[in-house]
């Protein structure tokens, strides 16, 4: 499976983590879900195991079946002017399912491991005045399926630091809302 958070060999390691944990997490077992992604119990239980990856159409079935946006948890790197032009920069892309648990993000600020927030909400690893605006942004986003910005001022390890958050409702092929997209553009003193 590619997941375009990382490319080594930890990272996949971590998504594969990631999908066992949302599977369990929802009580299913791996005949569950490869007979709700309509595959072989055998062929996903490779996938978990990492002996196997997905074509895209069987990993975009199963991210259908467990909720989540296809084109995040499964897909491609991202395209290299695209990774380019985001890396370094004062730009953070991330999106997380209807549990405000991320499940995708690119270029954190250094205080965040990717590895360690995938599956997780912002208050699992800290909670201060930043974060619950953040989840409440994501929160509403979500319930009110509207595209909604602010400015949040965030204690970060090299002291406080404002960003310019933007966040829009992400949806799957139904028009179903699953999560919610986030970019957050750090605001230079």
């Amino acid at each position: 499976m590619n997941y375009y958070l990382t490319k080594d060999v930890m990272g996949v390691i971590k998504i594969r983590e990631w999908l066992i944990q949302l599977r369990k997490e929802r009580n299913l077992t791996q005949q569950q879900v490869a007979k709700g992604a309509f595959i072989d119990r055998a062929y996903y239980a490779q996938i978990e195991t990492s002996t196997r990856n997905p074509s895209i159409a069987v990993a975009s079935q199963i991210a259908n079946f467990l909720h989540v946006n296809p084109y995040l948890s499964f897909s491609a790197h991202l395209s290299e002017p695209f990774r380019i032009a985001l890396l370094h920069s004062p730009v953070i892309v991330a999106h997380c399912d209807l549990e405000l648990k991320y499940t995708w993000m690119f270029n954190p600020d250094p205080d965040f491991d990717t590895n360690l927030v995938i599956g997780k909400r912002d208050d699992h690893s800290d909670l201060n005045d930043g974060i619950t605006e953040l989840m409440e942004l994501k929160r509403k986003v979500i319930e009110t399926e509207a595209t909604i910005h602010r400015r949040i001022l965030f204690p970060l390890s090299t002291g406080h630091t404002e960003y310019y958050i933007f966040g829009q409702p992400l949806y799957n092929d139904e028009g179903k809302v699953l999560g919610a997209a986030t970019t957050s553009t750090e605001l230079l003193p």
